[in-house]
């Protein structure tokens, strides 16, 4: 018996255009009805999240690739980075001149082309960004361009006084064994091919799910949990049924229970028909 839901945000719960789509509410709507619990579970930010889904009813937030859990009532689960690790992601972005995004509890701060890279119009082009995109040329460029950079300030940003949850940074796959290298503290998440999720080591979407299950009494095997990219293969294996968007990615549609269809095509509510979970 399926007693809560999660999903991703980018490229799943929304559609490629940012929207709910109709059928998605009426869906989680029925849910709703019938008392299971619906909840996110995402690399983004609490302020993103509530600027995106304002209209949607939740009952759990699980933010920042799961190192931020929340109601509306409570904090659940909060990680942040050890003061050693932080301070070595720092270096490593001042040292490799890297465009970098710190998120904290209220906000995210940092570079500015990292800013608008977060941005829900970027999301969506970095999905359809091709294999052979000249990414060191645009390295080089942002590291000449004073106008988006903010590298040389990176350890005198008054948000670094802040737990912070995750750090969001400018750095393509090709770059994922170097960096990997540097921080062996830290694990990398990735829901694009040219930024990567920064996270204390042992983070991930499922570990936050774990926390509200635990607070709820539910098992795991109750759950349905529904992702489209890298950082939602952890959750689709962790949980009773795993949902891939038919717009997801090869590996994910690997580990997934099942496929749907992708989230510009009524995705959502047409996994939850085929399970029988709304009529």
């Amino acid at each position: 018996m399926v007693r809560a839901l999660f999903f991703d945000i980018d490229g799943t719960l929304l559609s490629t255009g940012g929207h709910l789509l109709h059928s998605t509410k009426q869906a989680l709507q029925e849910v709703r009805r019938q008392g299971i619990l619906v909840g996110v579970a995402t690399g983004r930010d609490p302020a993103k999240v509530s600027k995106l889904l304002q209209e949607l009813p939740l009952d759990v937030y699980v933010t920042y690739n799961g190192q931020l859990v929340y109601t509306d009532q409570q904090v659940l689960y909060a990680r942040a980075f050890e003061k050693a690790v932080l301070d070595n992601i720092v270096a490593y972005a001042i040292e490799h001149q890297c465009s970098i995004n710190f998120g904290a509890r209220g906000c995210v701060e940092g570079s500015r082309f990292m800013k608008l890279g977060q941005s829900v119009m970027a999301q969506r082009l970095f999905r359809f960004v091709p294999r052979r995109f000249p990414v060191n040329i645009t390295k080089k460029l942002l590291k000449k361009s004073h106008f988006l950079r903010r590298e040389d300030h990176y350890s005198q940003l008054p948000i670094l006084k802040e737990p912070i949850y995750q750090c969001m940074m400018f750095s393509p796959v090709a770059d994922d064994e170097k960096l990997a290298q540097a921080l062996p503290q830290c694990d990398l998440l990735r829901s694009n091919s040219l930024t990567v999720d920064i996270v204390p080591k042992g983070g991930s979407k499922l570990r936050g799910i774990h926390t509200f299950l635990y607070e709820k009494g539910i098992s795991p095997n109750d759950v349905m949990a529904f992702g489209d990219h890298l950082n939602d293969i952890a959750m689709l294996k962790g949980v009773g049924i795993g949902v891939a968007m038919g717009n997801g990615q090869p590996q994910v549609k690997a580990y997934a229970d099942y496929v749907t269809s992708s989230n510009n095509f009524d995705g959502i509510a047409q996994a939850l028909k085929h399970y029988q979970i709304i009529s």
